[in-house]
């Protein structure tokens, strides 16, 4: 499974002092091991190590019923 640009996933993250989250972002970017990202709960462009993200997902679009 591949990541792209404009798509939303949900993913479990270790920062550099061991902190593990699980954030939902909007990928903007992919680049020499990084992704520029908009952290969905805080509204926050955020930067993030792909060598540190421990699982990752797409978020799947709600039907409308």
């Amino acid at each position: 499974m591949k990541m792209s640009i404009g798509q939303t996933i949900e993913m479990i993250y270790q920062d550099k002092s061991g902190k593990i989250t699980q954030r939902t972002i909007e990928v903007r970017g992919i680049r020499d091991g990084r992704i520029r990202a908009t952290c969905l709960s805080t509204g926050v462009p955020r930067v993030f190590l792909v060598a540190n993200i421990l699982s990752w997902r797409p978020v799947r679009e709600r039907q409308h019923a």
